[in-house]
C-alpha cells in the first residue's frame, strides 16, 4: 500500500470538507516511536462526515465492507490503494478526542493530527473488548503508549476499568 500517497489523498478530501480528522492505529503509535508494520490506514473522524466520507472513498473505487454508526472498512482492488479503516466519533468524545491531537506527522507541508497517546489507548482498549483475538497485539501498543513522557496512566487505567478490563490493566503494570 502506498500510505503516503492514500494519506495525502484523505487528508486533502478532510481539510476540503472542513472535517476534523487523526490518524490512529499503527500510524499513531509510530508518530510516538514506535513503528510497526501494518497493512491498512486507520484515521477517525467525526460522526457528521461519514456519509460524505464513505461516497469519497467509492468515488475512488474502494469497496465499502463494513459501515456501522462507529466505523466503516474500505478496500481497494489496486494494492497501492489498500484498505482504510475509520473510526467515527461525535459528542463530547469527538471534542476531547480532536481538541488534543498535535501534528506530530508531516506530508511535505502537510501536518497530520494524532490523538493524544491517552486516545490512542482508549480505542486499543475498545478494541480488546471487542475483538479479544486482538489482545496480546493492543496490550504491547498500550504498554509502549505508557513509557510516552507525560502520558497520564490513570485516565488509561480508567479507560480500561469503564471496559471491564482493569485487570488488565494491572498485568500491564506487573510487567512494567
Amino acid at each position: 500500500m502506498d500510505f503516503r500517497r492514500v494519506l495525502d489523498t484523505l487528508a486533502g478530501f478532510f481539510e476540503r470538507e472542513q472535517l476534523r480528522f487523526a490518524v490512529v492505529g499503527a500510524f499513531g503509535i509510530a508518530a510516538y516511536g514506535r513503528p510497526r508494520a501494518t497493512a491498512d490506514l486507520d484515521v477517525a473522524t467525526g460522526a457528521d462526515g461519514q456519509g460524505r466520507l464513505i461516497a469519497f472513498l467509492d468515488s475512488l473505487g474502494y469497496e465499502t465492507l463494513h459501515a456501522s454508526e462507529g466505523f466503516s472498512n474500505h478496500l481497494h482492488r489496486d494494492p497501492e490503494l489498500g484498505r482504510v479503516d475509520v473510526i467515527y466519533v461525535a459528542g463530547d468524545t469527538a471534542r476531547q478526542l480532536f481538541d488534543g491531537c498535535r501534528p506530530l506527522l508531516r506530508l511535505g507541508e502537510r501536518a497530520i493530527p494524532v490523538p493524544r497517546p491517552e486516545h490512542l489507548a482508549a480505542m486499543k482498549v475498545h478494541a480488546m473488548k471487542n475483538e479479544p483475538s486482538r489482545t496480546l497485539q493492543e496490550l504491547a501498543d498500550i504498554r509502549f503508549l505508557l513509557t510516552v513522557p507525560g502520558v497520564d496512566a490513570a485516565e488509561v487505567r480508567g479507560y480500561f476499568e469503564r471496559a471491564g478490563l482493569g485487570e488488565r490493566f494491572d498485568d500491564l503494570r506487573r510487567l512494567g
